[in-house]
């Protein structure tokens, strides 16, 4: 799989990259077309660090974060976007917070917790909800969901791929987007047209990875 992935380089921050690979995936809720992998971008510091400066920007005079709820893996960008957000030396208005950055758990009904040592970390706070790859949305409605369930409040909502702008009426803050996957689709598992044509699906694919399916 490997050979076969294309790097894909941010017009705003070349170090900010993630790479694709087309065919046909599966995800928990939809098939698509395009797989598009974060390992380098949420597991090495240079290029998670470069990231959250791309989505810090967003934030650093408009928006006071108290806690970022990590989706996908993505804590190591998590966590340098609060150290941006929280300098002291800058004009952020979260400057000197001592912002929290945590990630929930995913109930076996697929809803998204928190255990009750977090949850003091999201009741009466400003809450930024972090993902990697946003298809459909319906996993970040469901962390919007929780968040207000336990007495949070959503601030803002920040990605590095997006194919959706929007969801609950909340902008996505986004560092790729369709835009720069002019092919990338996504369709409902009842109405994908690549099985309707008969292409198997070659691989599961979700906020950990790629399976190839034999």
């Amino acid at each position: 799989m490997e050979l076969k992935l294309k790097d894909l380089r941010s017009s705003k921050n070349p170090k900010a990259r993630i790479k694709i690979l087309q065919g046909h995936f599966a995800t928990g809720n939809s098939h698509i077309n395009t797989y598009i992998d974060m390992s380098t971008v949420k597991t090495r510091h240079n290029n998670a660090r470069e990231a959250a400066k791309e989505l810090a920007k967003e934030y650093l005079t408009t928006t006071m974060v108290d806690t970022i709820v990590c989706l996908d893996e993505t804590e190591v960008i998590g966590t340098f976007l609060a150290e941006i957000l929280s300098d002291s030396t800058t004009m952020s208005m979260s400057s000197k917070n001592n912002i929290s950055v945590i990630t929930p758990e995913f109930h076996q009904a697929g809803q998204i917790v928190f255990r009750d040592n977090k949850q003091r970390m999201i009741k009466n706070q400003q809450v930024l909800i972090l993902a990697a790859s946003v298809t459909s949305g319906k996993t970040v409605s469901k962390a919007i969901e929780s968040v207000l369930y336990y007495g949070g409040s959503v601030c803002g909502i920040c990605s590095i791929f997006s194919a959706v702008t929007k969801i609950a009426g909340m902008k996505i803050n986004t560092i790729f987007t369709s835009s720069d996957v002019p092919d990338y689709r996504a369709y409902a598992p009842h109405d994908c047209p690549m099985c309707k044509e008969g292409r198997p699906v070659e691989a599961i694919v979700n906020s950990y990875g790629y399976s190839k399916v034999d």
